[in-house]
């Protein structure tokens, strides 16, 4: 008997869903972080319950037992519940520290200071809300699919009387922020926005721009600055305790967030960032937006370590591969991240990453930056052919010579022959035939853990001029690291190498060998590894032998 359409279920058997447990039960799993978060709050039972347990219920209605990512952070059942009440109490905690509206009067302070606090609360839970909207498909047993901007999850299924559900990542999602102000109304009641907003025109505005991940750029936005330090922190203890019970998770994705909100903030209020004005690092012309580099990644990292943040990037490279693989930088060509560009009165062409849209950084900023009338990209101009004698023409006759002058008997210098390329004329200038030199930066994956990477990458910067004695060196097979290199810049060898080996970076001296290689560097006996020539960037491919063959 032939089985119709409507006996064929939409899920496998192996996929066994999400159980849709009461809201009670979700709470009841998370009593002793919610017991922490009353004793932070420091009010009386009644309250809390009112003003913050109603709005964790909500908050808990809305993600259930959703994870927050896929194969990352928080990715176990709950994972998106558990993520919001953490940095929700790590950021009420941090409020502890700060003043809010210092220039007030006291009485006007005492009135606000809580309403702050409440609303610091509000944006650490609802932070990532937006993941709702843009990141998941949830259906019922029946295939009938959330409709999340109407309703809270618990409420659809509720209503529908289904006993699971079912997850869908969406492929290649795009974070957009902005989202999870469609979402917040279902945690947070009109009647709470009305009690934040009484007696001031900025508490609603800075919460609504942090969970929108909007930028406010004429006033410093304490409550955002406290959230993000918050999540950072969430994020970060949760990879450290997933990498020591499950593996390596997936490092950085998380990071994108915070480069780009310092991006934002330092065109805003760097007086260094102001586009084409002589010596800045922006520079806006015809054919795009362009920051000076990695000029630009200092500022950046000086910024996100005065914000104490946790896990940031300290490497231009490691921010470089960040941001690319986000969209927010375009490379120049396959292989090749960085633009070289000629801003009007500078001497020599610069290094520079070019912006995919110059809206990333120029919305909202008043007045908008005009584009130069020039495009800024570096060509350099082709090569002439070599010019033949010209008869001269004829013309007037010769003045005479002078009595006094004396014709010369050496004969003039022959002219070089073609291949003799290397022979300079008098009338050619160093700076017409210097080359650059070869720039050696790391270029490695972004699975690489990001400690590692950043100490791999400034000892590979040694190799260029001018930056101080090298403190590794090629080898016939790669580039020779020694394990003392990794623990002066605070990492342990041993996590380095197991690393770089998950990451498929290492040459073994001998296939069936230890991964290491003792050899002499600068006098002395020293044990290292040997890194994949492909993974630097400057080095010539060519020069460098084939990996040993298995067995030798």
């Amino acid at each position: 008997m032939p089985v119709t359409p409507t006996h064929v279920t939409s899920y496998p058997a192996s996929d066994p869903g999400f159980a849709a447990v009461p809201v009670d039960d979700l709470l009841a799993g998370e009593a002793d972080l919610i017991a922490r978060i009353k004793l932070c709050y420091g009010i009386d039972r009644d309250s809390f319950e009112r003003d913050v347990l109603a709005l964790v219920r909500r908050y808990a209605a809305c993600v259930h037992l959703l994870p927050a990512t896929a194969d990352n952070y928080f990715s176990k059942p709950g994972g998106l519940l558990r993520l919001g009440l953490e940095t929700a109490f790590f950021s009420l905690q941090g409020t502890d520290a700060h003043i809010f509206s210092g220039r007030m009067s006291i009485s006007a302070r005492r009135q606000l200071e809580p309403r702050w606090r409440h609303a610091t609360f509000i944006a650490g839970l609802c932070c990532e809300l937006h993941r709702l909207m843009s990141h998941i498909s949830v259906t019922d047993a029946a295939g009938e699919a959330w409709p999340a901007f109407l309703r809270p999850l618990a409420d659809w299924l509720a209503t529908r009387g289904s006993e699971r559900y079912f997850l869908r990542w969406r492929p290649q999602a795009v974070e957009a922020r902005g989202l999870g102000l469609f979402a917040l109304p279902h945690v947070v009641p009109p009647a709470v926005m009305a009690d934040l907003s009484e007696g001031n025109a900025v508490i609603v505005p800075h919460l609504l721009a942090s969970i929108g991940g909007i930028p406010v750029y004429r006033d410093h936005n304490i409550l955002d600055e406290l959230v993000r330090r918050s999540l950072a922190l969430v994020i970060d203890r949760n990879l450290a305790a997933s990498a020591d019970r499950y593996g390596s998770p997936q490092y950085g994705s998380h990071l994108e967030r915070y480069l780009v909100d310092a991006l934002r903030r330092l065109t805003s209020g760097n007086s260094a960032w102001i586009a084409n004005r002589e010596k800045s690092r922006l520079w806006f012309g015809q054919d795009g937006l362009f920051l000076v580099w990695p000029g630009a990644a200092e500022d950046i990292h000086q910024l996100l370590e005065a914000d104490q943040l946790t896990g940031i990037p300290k490497a231009p490279e490691t921010m470089l591969e960040l941001l690319l693989a986000a969209g927010v930088f375009e490379a120049a060509a396959a292989g090749r991240a960085t633009w070289s560009i000629q801003p009007p009165g500078a001497k020599a062409p610069l290094e520079a990453v070019k912006l995919s849209a110059p809206a990333i950084l120029l919305a909202g900023i008043e007045p908008p930056p005009v584009a130069l009338p020039q495009a800024l990209e570096f060509k350099p101009a082709p090569a002439s052919a070599p010019v033949a004698p010209q008869t001269p023409a004829p013309g007037p006759p010769l003045a005479p010579l002078k009595s006094d002058t004396q014709l010369s008997l050496t004969p003039p210098p022959e002219k070089p022959a073609e291949c003799d390329v290397h022979v300079t004329s008098v009338e050619e200038t160093p700076e017409s035939l210097s080359l650059e030199p070869a720039t050696f930066t790391l270029q490695a994956p972004m699975r690489l853990n990001p400690v590692v990477r950043d100490a791999l990458a400034d000892a590979v910067r040694t190799l260029n001029d001018g930056m101080g004695p090298p403190t590794v060196c090629t080898v016939a097979q790669g580039v020779f690291v020694p394990l003392e290199e990794f623990g002066r810049r605070g990492v342990q060898p041993s996590l380095a190498m197991r690393a770089l080996t998950e990451a498929n970076l290492l040459v073994k001296p001998n296939r069936n060998g230890p991964p290491t290689l003792s050899r002499e560097f600068n006098g002395n006996p020293t044990v290292g590894i040997v890194l994949d020539p492909r993974c630097v960037s400057g080095l010539d491919l060519a020069g460098f032998a084939a990996p040993p063959a298995e067995g030798s």
